[in-house]
């Protein structure tokens, strides 16, 4: 399983992002599909979540409302819309695939390369 994460980059607060995760294979729909994160200093941090066969999904609760997770079956593409951006949102964004709709990272057994989102004041 493959993972190549793109489409983060810098924006001013309040903007929006839509990092995008493209998996080999039939990654998607067989396994869930996670985005992470990791500010520097600071713990890996579950995003979002969503399984592609059943087509359902959840956010962090501290995200919900801002952040959504997508999929396209047929791209193979996971993606990451982030609006109301702020400077606390800057991390290296990570895509992940795992066999258990978790938010805990230790259950995702395939990981991307990351993407840097940097939000300014």
């Amino acid at each position: 399983v493959q993972l190549q994460a793109s489409g983060g980059g810098l924006v001013q607060a309040g903007g929006s992002l839509r990092p995008s995760c493209a998996a080999s294979g039939r990654t998607f729909s067989r396994y869930v599909m996670g985005w992470f994160r990791q500010a520097p200093g600071k713990d890996r941090e579950f995003v979002a979540a969503i399984n592609g066969s059943g087509g359902s999904a959840f956010s962090s609760a501290s995200m919900k409302g801002r952040f959504t997770i997508s999929g396209d079956n047929a791209k193979n593409t996971v993606y990451l819309q982030m609006n109301s951006l702020k400077p606390e949102d800057t991390a290296v964004y990570y895509c992940a695939a795992g066999g258990r709709y978790s938010s805990d990272y230790a259950l995702y057994d395939y990981w991307g390369q990351g993407t840097q989102v940097t939000v300014s004041s």
